[in-house]
């Protein structure tokens, strides 16, 4: 629009000078007539002394088609324009050069009538129009050359002026891509201007101060609600136990000692999340840590179990960290891959190639598998795909969560993926050889 707007903008320009150039030369040739003619009225044809003029006009007096006096240049050139105009009127029209002894020019004639107690009918003049053509063109030029450039110049400042402008935009959006939910105490940069950047920054920074009041209270409900519940749920378990050994047979008992059990794992996980939210994930002190050990201990817990065939590759994988929260993972991992096997699991573990080093460990399942739009959503908390949702498979929705709270906090990754030998799901784990940056070893 900038373009074509200065595009227009010079073609009028263009215009406007040469019809300005080109009036300049009429109304020259119809001051030189007006002069003429006044002599003329003086001093009649006899008298009239024709000399040149400053601004090169040409003059002829007639009468018909006889020249009875004209300019020096004109000596013996036949009558310009056969236009007659009435005595006291004037008409105008363009005559070629090679008329004036001057081929390729194209000249402006004015014709004023005259009385014929005169001697003369009419009194001609012309003047070049080359001055107006030239100019036209010196715009032209200017012009081709001008706009292209004040095109640039105006494409320049209007990306410097609207990225001037912006830029407390710019700010805002990259302070609140970096705003996580674990962290809710950053506000973006408030420009120091009352304009409407400035209110949407004000605004942005109140929303997050709601938002970090709201995630607090909820985080602060969800751990004081955890520790509440711990005693009567030990209280539960303590009454029903001793009344399963000192009452008469009940099978009620284990069925309420099982509910105890899955309420102390709920309890213990939402702790967990709770704590890892509160940035004090259960990441005690560091050591190495042999993964393959870990997952040894799994396979053989799971091989009592005559409903489950448990096989395994475990290659040497040492990783930096907790061991207590590293078996924890390994424990998720392998209960979350249980529970929804139909009967095979199998183990992995190695180190990782590179020269970084690391080691990283695999827990595939026969089981339906995770659909690749659903394999970074199972890690919600609380979030239970449509083939785990039976109550009775013993899940919480929180395992896969704390699996990856406490492999982030190892500096680690974790994702489904691909199977590779089994059907099913395939759970790789991965963590660097390195404590992650400000630890200790």
């Amino acid at each position: 629009m900038v373009a074509v707007a200065l595009a227009l903008a010079a073609t009028v320009l263009v215009g406007l000078v040469g019809r300005t150039v080109q009036d300049t030369v009429t109304t020259s040739a119809s001051t030189r007539v007006q002069e003429v003619a006044a002599d003329l009225r003086v001093n009649g044809v006899g008298g009239l002394q024709i000399g040149g003029s400053e601004d090169g006009a040409l003059v002829q007096v007639l009468r018909g088609d006889t020249v009875l006096a004209a300019s020096a240049d004109l000596a013996g050139a036949p009558a310009l324009t056969g236009l007659t105009p009435g005595p006291g009127q004037e008409d105008t029209g363009q005559v070629d050069g090679a008329a004036v002894s001057e081929p390729g020019d194209t000249f402006r004639l004015v014709v004023l009538g005259v009385p014929g107690t005169t001697g003369a009918d009419r009194v001609v003049a012309v003047q070049s129009l080359a001055v107006a053509e030239n100019a036209q063109a010196l715009v032209t030029r200017l012009a081709a050359v001008g706009v292209p450039v004040l095109l640039v110049v105006v494409a320049l400042a209007t990306w410097w002026s609207v990225g001037r402008a912006l830029r407390p935009v710019e700010a805002i959006r990259a302070r609140t891509a970096r705003i996580g939910a674990e962290d809710l105490s950053a506000r973006v940069p408030q420009p120091q201007t009352r304009d409407e950047i400035a209110a949407l920054a004000s605004t942005m920074n109140a929303m997050l101060a709601r938002l970090q009041t709201s995630v607090a209270q909820q985080r602060a409900f969800v751990s004081d609600a955890g520790h509440e519940l711990r005693s009567p749920i030990a209280t539960i378990r303590t009454q029903t136990e001793v009344a399963r050994r000192v009452g008469p047979p009940d099978p009620a008992h284990d069925v309420v000692l099982g509910e105890v059990a899955r309420l102390e794992r709920l309890v213990t996980d939402m702790l967990t999340l709770a704590s890892a939210d509160e940035g004090q994930g259960r990441v005690g002190r560091r050591q190495d840590v042999d993964l393959d050990d870990l997952l040894a201990a799994e396979r053989s817990r799971l091989r009592a179990r005559a409903d489950l065939v448990v096989t395994g590759d475990l290659a040497a994988a040492r990783a930096w960290g907790d061991p207590a929260a590293l078996a924890q993972v390994v424990r998720n991992a392998v209960d979350n891959a249980v529970r929804h096997s139909r009967g095979r699991l199998h183990l992995t573990s190695g180190p990782t190639g590179g020269p970084d080093g690391g080691a990283w460990l695999a827990v595939e399942d026969d089981g339906p598998g995770v659909a690749v739009p659903d394999r970074e959503r199972v890690f919600g908390r609380f979030v239970r795909l449509d083939e785990a949702r039976a109550r009775g498979d013993g899940g919480s929705g929180l395992g896969l969560a704390i699996v990856r709270e406490i492999v982030l906090a190892h500096g680690g990754h974790v994702k489904f993926t691909d199977p590779v030998t089994l059907p099913g799901a395939r759970l790789l784990i991965r963590f660097p050889a390195q404590p992650p940056s400000g630890s200790k070893r």
